[in-house]
């Protein structure tokens, strides 16, 4: 039998982060899991290049906008009855999401990914594919646009 007693959630607020909490927040009400939310900041330098001549935003600004969005990004009522941890680490969204995953000892992974082109995935490289790919535990992908197993309830249920 399947025992899930964590399941981590990497997000980069984005609209794929979103769609993968939505299956996350529901497996964890299924197994009675513990939900993990890791943001990686990464160096604003790395993909914002107009900052080298321009003074960066203190460290902090990054970090209280990721405690923010991290403390409200699952909705008020899909909290009731799950137990949530939210983490915000400085880094490379793959490797600390590995390493993470690793120290909290993570039954499943759930990420959202973009679904780029094939030329966009070449030049950017996909942290959901070195995820699947370097992971201890299982990674369950999610595409925003993808087939959705999740139905509203009717009023009849």
């Amino acid at each position: 039998m399947i025992d899930i007693k964590k399941i981590l959630i990497p997000t980069d607020f984005s609209e794929t982060s979103q769609a993968a909490t939505q299956y996350a927040v529901e497996l964890a009400k299924k197994f009675g899991a513990q939900l993990h939310l890791l943001h990686v900041i990464e160096d604003p330098v790395v993909y914002m290049p107009m900052f080298e001549s321009y003074a960066l935003p203190p460290k902090e600004d990054f970090e209280n906008f990721a405690k923010t969005r991290l403390d409200n990004w699952i909705l008020d009522e899909d909290k009731a009855g799950l137990e949530i941890s939210t983490h915000w680490v400085h880094g490379n969204p793959f490797v600390d999401i590995l390493k993470y995953s690793k120290r909290e000892e993570i039954d499943l992974i759930v990420v959202g990914t973009h679904g780029r082109s094939f030329t966009a995935h070449l030049l950017l490289g996909s942290v959901a594919e070195k995820v699947v790919r370097k992971a201890s535990c299982p990674v369950l992908t999610v595409r925003p646009k993808g087939h959705q197993f999740i139905h509203p309830i009717s009023d009849d249920e």
